[in-house]
């Protein structure tokens, strides 16, 4: 949030809103965030800055850059996937937020740092994050079967539900009978829990989902799925929201720029619900 303020605060354009001004700061934000996350988990571990490289593609080198060593093809293929996924999704939280900033006439790194405000939150961009939470609240064990960690995840889940928990990863606004997403990225999940030999992960993912499942008939989201993935590929948990900023730049800067096209104030209006006019002596 803070790198990208500075980037507007510093960029040639910074006071130039034209549609072609605009376009150039979309691309030039897309272009950077993958090496603003990528060097936040290098400092967190006291690591030096990896420098990108011109023979790598978006997502290998978003990998170069945070792991200092090229990733295999299956990985590059399932971050990808997660990237594309993540991009771009209509008018929540974030989005709407940052249209509002936008239809202030305000500038495009402004309505992006108050849209990354907006995704901060456990209940929108961190469910990712909360995810790996539960998963490390239920226990990690890789000497464990798929089985085993399944039993445990399922008495977990029954015993969340039971207290009246929010369990993050599960239900949609708009989604109400599942996550057209999740099926792709569960896919990509597949193939990194095959790649890594880490089956107890999938039988936690399964406990989970299926306890949700009888319990409330609620499915999985997008969050779900992805916060293991990158879990798998070496990503700090805290980086997970981070992640999904890098991908949503697109969506997220495609709106902005459509608000401005045909740009009118956002103000929402109230209804007061409290006691009436009260005279003071």
């Amino acid at each position: 949030r803070t790198a990208a303020s500075v980037m507007g605060a510093r960029h040639e354009l910074a006071e130039n809103s034209s549609p072609e001004a605009n376009m150039a700061k979309a691309l030039d934000l897309f272009a950077a965030m993958p090496a603003v996350v990528a060097y936040d988990q290098r400092r967190r571990r006291g690591q030096d800055l990896i420098e990108p490289r011109d023979d790598l593609g978006y997502s290998a080198n978003f990998l170069w850059m945070t792991f200092g060593e090229e990733a295999v093809a299956e990985v590059v293929e399932a971050f990808n996937v997660s990237m594309i996924l993540y991009a771009e999704h209509s008018f929540n939280a974030s989005t709407f937020t940052g249209r509002v900033i936008m239809s202030t006439l305000s500038d495009l790194h402004s309505a992006v740092t108050g849209a990354i405000g907006a995704l901060k939150g456990p209940l929108h961009g961190g469910a990712n994050e909360a995810v790996m939470h539960t998963f490390d609240e239920i226990g990690i064990r890789p000497e464990e079967s798929l089985e085993e960690a399944a039993v445990r995840a399922k008495a977990w889940m029954e015993d969340a539900l039971a207290q009246k928990k929010k369990v993050m990863g599960f239900g949609h606004r708009v989604y109400k009978h599942g996550d057209s997403r999740v099926p792709t990225m569960k896919a990509a999940l597949d193939k990194m829990i095959a790649h890594f030999g880490r089956p107890e992960l999938l039988g936690l993912y399964n406990g989970l989902e299926s306890a949700m499942d009888e319990a409330k008939g609620i499915k999985p989201n997008l969050d779900y799925p992805a916060g293991p993935t990158y879990h798998l590929m070496g990503f700090d948990t805290n980086m997970f929201t981070p992640l999904f900023v890098a991908s949503r730049i697109t969506g997220w800067t495609a709106h902005f720029m459509e608000q401005l096209n045909a740009n009118s104030l956002i103000r929402p209006l109230s209804a007061y619900n409290g006691p009436d006019e009260r005279h003071v002596p």
